[in-house]
């Protein structure tokens, strides 16, 4: 079985006195409760790296080395996924933080807490070395990635440093969640303390509790909600525990609503349950026909409301819109992740489940009855080569996918042949819907869900696993199990698509999409790249067959404690 990351590199000797800088800075994680801190190791936090091993003990938090920055974050942003907590990815001046920029991004678009700790400097010029300490110094560090920070600091002395510790994990974890940054003065960090700082109480500046809506805006939608004869809910964001799942799927019964979610977000709502109309992201004719129907619009904490009013017909009758999101709170320039304004009759700022907590303790009308539900026969296979309909076949035949945490899928991944019963059966995308990040965040949940009943198990294109496969080697050396099944069709799929449209529209050669996006000459030995970071890999998987031996395998490795890749071959996207 598993050892885990405690088992894992224990440091020899006793604890050290403080007496440094960066062992209050240490401290002070450790009162926070950061179990542990993802990095990649710079020389701007030598002496924290110091005070976390031969102060701490390597223990609460525990370093995870990385093998990139984007790792560590990602890393962090999986664990955060699951657990609705922040761990802390520590990143090196400059460089460091430039390479985790897409993560950070990855992590602000999806609106997950992390703790992001840099170092920099030594901020006194005289106090730093020839070259490198000049090059990896920057006056305000956060820059790179102010557009999609909730907060940073760059405090000027350790009892600053401590007090900005506490506060950016307090920004972070309150609604609306999103990364932090404080970044520590190396200098400070190796200062001799002539007395230690006193460290305040968490306890006492705890995240704030998620606000409520209004007596009067419940009194305004429950008459809104009366007037009502088809209502819709646009399930969103919601926080990873039992309670908030049971409530909504309480309040859609209660008024007889029929449900979309979105692929993009984590589980939100049971997708074999008898309301749920489909998923936004991929409408289906029950999605289409349950919005063309509603005369009422009750997003909680949607991704874009605007994209779900664009599947009515045009000569639909406007629905009345109520929205319940925290999510105006972070509206900035740095990115227009904010989706298309949509209008509202009702805005409540509000964490949604506090509305639907709100609304179950109230006077509900009488459940409507929501049209039925259409279910789309699958879809028939035109060749013997998989599909990505045959992974999601496999895997349920190859474990309990009640086991099974969703951390992720690809482009035309068939989503209602999984089953989501439960907020950790899918856990959603990256946010940024960049590459590079699916292998950091399922190390990241996979971290999460040790010693529970749930396995992280992710679906990644072969792009995807190719641009960040090292985090694998983070996951096999703290012992972290977790499977990953490539969805290999040797090129950038979603690309082909766009360029074959491109093309149509111009009336130009189709044969030629996949012109610059082909990984197929020579092929990537994706088994053998996996082995090299650690994993168990099957030989690429062709057929049915072949693949549910592949997964029976690297099951068996997961029950070991192990790391497991499973290559199999898919369709390849034909021009025309």
């Amino acid at each position: 079985m598993a050892q885990g990351p405690q088992q894992i590199e224990q440091p020899s000797g006793a604890a050290a006195a403080a007496g440094w800088g960066s062992d209050a800075m240490a401290e002070m994680l450790r009162r926070l409760g950061i179990p542990f801190a993802a990095t990649t190791p710079g020389a701007s936090f030598r002496g924290l790296h110091d005070s976390l091993v031969n102060h701490l003990g390597n223990r609460a938090p525990q370093l995870l080395i990385c093998l990139h920055e984007e790792h560590a974050v990602a890393i962090a942003h999986g664990w955060a996924k699951v657990t609705g907590r922040a761990m802390a990815a520590i990143l090196h001046s400059n460089v460091g933080v430039q390479h985790a920029t897409m993560a950070v991004f990855d992590a602000w678009c999806d609106r997950v807490p992390l703790l992001l700790v840099g170092g920099t400097g030594p901020l006194d010029a005289r106090q730093r070395r020839p070259w490198i300490d000049w090059i990896h110094t920057a006056p305000d560090q956060a820059a790179p990635l102010r557009g999609f920070l909730k907060w940073d600091d760059r405090p000027a002395s350790v009892g600053a440093a401590v007090d900005g510790l506490l506060r950016a994990l307090r920004i972070a974890e309150t609604a609306p969640c999103g990364p932090t940054f404080v970044s520590l003065d190396a200098g400070l960090q190796e200062a001799a303390l002539d007395a230690a700082p006193v460290l305040s109480e968490p306890r006492r500046h705890a995240a704030l509790a998620p606000a409520a809506p209004r007596d009067a805006e419940i009194a305004a939608l429950l008459g809104l909600l009366h007037a009502a004869q088809a209502p819709l809910i646009l399930a969103g964001r919601m926080p990873r525990q039992r309670s908030a799942w049971d409530d909504r799927i309480a309040l859609a019964e209660a008024l007889g609503a029929a449900v979309v979610t979105d692929h993009r977000l984590p589980a939100a709502f049971p997708n074999r349950h008898a309301l749920h109309r489909g998923m936004m992201s991929a409408p289906t004719p029950s999605t289409r026909g349950a919005v063309a129907a509603c005369d009422l619009v009750l997003d909680l904490d949607g991704l874009d409301r605007d994209a779900l009013l664009r599947l009515r017909p045009a000569d639909a009758p406007a629905p009345v819109i109520v929205s319940a999101s925290l999510d105006h709170q972070l509206l900035r320039s740095g990115a227009v992740e904010m989706q298309a304004p949509a209008p509202a009759d009702l805005a409540i700022a509000c964490a949604a489940e506090e509305l639907v907590a709100a609304l179950l303790r109230a006077r509900l009308p009488p459940a409507r009855h929501a049209a039925p539900r259409v279910v789309a026969p699958p879809t028939p296979r035109v060749s013997g080569v998989l599909t990505r309909a045959d992974i999601a076949a496999a895997l349920r035949d190859a474990a309990d996918p009640g086991g099974i945490a969703l951390v992720r899928t690809p482009t035309g991944w068939p989503l209602d042949e999984w089953p989501i019963d439960d907020p950790l059966s899918y856990l959603g995308g990256d946010g940024g819907a960049g590459l590079g990040s699916g292998p950091g965040l399922v190390v990241g949940a996979a971290l999460a869900l040790l010693g529970t009943s749930r396995r992280a198990v992710a679906v990644l294109g072969d792009g995807d696993f190719l641009m960040g496969a090292s985090a694998l080697w983070t996951a096999a050396h703290y012992r972290i199990p977790l499977l990953i099944v490539v969805a290999d069709n040797r090129c950038y799929g979603n690309d082909v698509a766009h360029q074959e449209a491109v093309a149509r529209r111009r009336q130009r050669d189709v044969g030629n999409a996949r012109i610059g996006l082909s990984l197929d000459d020579p092929p990537v030995d994706i088994p053998g790249l996996a082995r090299a970071f650690g994993a168990v890999a099957p030989p690429p998987a062709t057929g049915p067959a072949s693949l549910r031996a592949a997964l029976a395998e690297a099951f068996a490795a997961l029950d070991d404690g192990r790391v497991a890749v499973v290559d199999a071959l898919i369709e390849v996207p034909a021009p025309g």
